[in-house]
């Protein structure tokens, strides 16, 4: 056989080659910009060849983003290969050092993986405001990252806002007394709209929560038929830990009654007592929050909302402290993925 036979036979014995994707090394392989010149948030990062694979760069290219997240607050990477739940598996495995996993839950959501859980499970057509995950509970998660599987037929984006800036929106007035007082958030579980304390607490066993309430500093009220009442007292501002900048970190108007629907909420207050209600926050010192207070706080929400329409493949990550999220409403199916990690417990003031 001459050599020009044998080299057909070697080179079908040589391992086939994979062209399914390229996976990048160094961060001037992908190319950055922003979605609105006018906003710095969230800084998009695109792939500069086709087929990039983000869960290689980002293992490789970690400080590039904690550099970007400190900056920007968001990073929403666009373009790369991502076509099903276990390429953001791959991609949160690749990024998450410590992972966590929800406790003190307020909204249904379903545990897909030990690392995912779909986005909260709420009305298509009601809105999620604005907020920061689990600020109210003395161990939250640093990162949060969301991944858009299948984006809705209409609207159904994840608005975000920087809570610096929230922060300096908010009068010197408003902010000095929660300053001086906190806030604080009283829950009733399993009352018609809030989840069951099993499922928030994950036990059956009432004395692991009470276990549990004790060392998260959380006061707690067993009532008639088992149910459960909690308060928690916290501060409203925080200091970021690598920034040192101050936050607008907590669940004020979020959960505080006049953010319900008008008629929602006389529904309510005609079926309980304020006391009674699934949720509401007060001043640290349990006196009531006006109205026009929770207002000025949504306003200064409202004038730093950044929305951008979810594509497919999309892929939101976000310094948990440095910007809060929502959800506007839908129609057409979503399925929009979520993961967080890097937990932390230190507000810094």
């Amino acid at each position: 056989m001459s050599n020009s036979e044998k080299l057909p036979q070697a080179m079908k014995k040589l391992p086939a080659l994979k062209r399914n994707r390229i996976c990048l090394s160094q961060s001037d392989l992908v190319r950055t910009s922003l979605l609105d010149e006018g906003s710095q948030l969230p800084l998009v990062i695109h792939p500069a060849v086709e087929g990039a694979c983000l869960s290689d760069w980002t293992a490789v290219n970690g400080e590039f983003l904690s550099s970007s997240l400190r900056t920007h607050g968001g990073v929403l990477f666009r373009g790369f290969t991502m076509e099903k739940e276990a390429d953001f598996e791959r991609f949160v495995k690749a990024v998450v050092v410590k992972p966590m996993h929800y406790i003190e839950g307020a909204t249904p959501r379903t545990k897909l993986t030990n690392l995912t859980y779909t986005s909260t499970e709420y009305p298509p057509d009601q809105s999620i405001a604005l907020h920061n995950e689990l600020s109210y509970v003395t161990r939250w998660p640093m990162r949060i990252w969301f991944f858009c599987l299948q984006p809705a037929e209409e609207r159904g984006e994840t608005p975000i806002a920087d809570v610096r800036r929230v922060y300096q929106q908010i009068s010197p007035r408003v902010r000095d007394r929660f300053i001086e007082k906190g806030w604080m958030l009283a829950r009733n579980y399993g009352i018609d709209m809030s989840l069951p304390w099993r499922s928030v607490f994950g036990t059956e066993d009432p004395g692991q929560v009470e276990e549990y309430c004790r060392s998260s500093q959380i006061e707690f009220e067993w009532r008639d038929g088992g149910r459960l009442r909690t308060r928690q007292i916290r501060p409203a501002i925080a200091r970021h830990p690598q920034t040192q900048e101050i936050l607008w970190f907590n669940h004020i108007a979020f959960w505080h009654n006049s953010s319900l629907e008008p008629e929602v909420r006389q529904a309510m207050l005609s079926v309980f007592k304020i006391e009674d209600l699934p949720y509401n926050t007060y001043y640290g010192d349990g006196s009531p929050i006006e109205d026009s207070v929770v207002e000025e706080i949504r306003e200064a929400y409202r004038k730093e909302t950044v929305a951008f329409p979810w594509l497919r493949g999309d892929v939101l990550m976000l310094d948990n402290m440095l910007v809060a999220h929502g959800r506007s409403p839908f129609k057409g199916a979503r399925k929009v993925l979520v993961s967080m990690g890097e937990p932390n417990s230190e507000r810094g003031v």
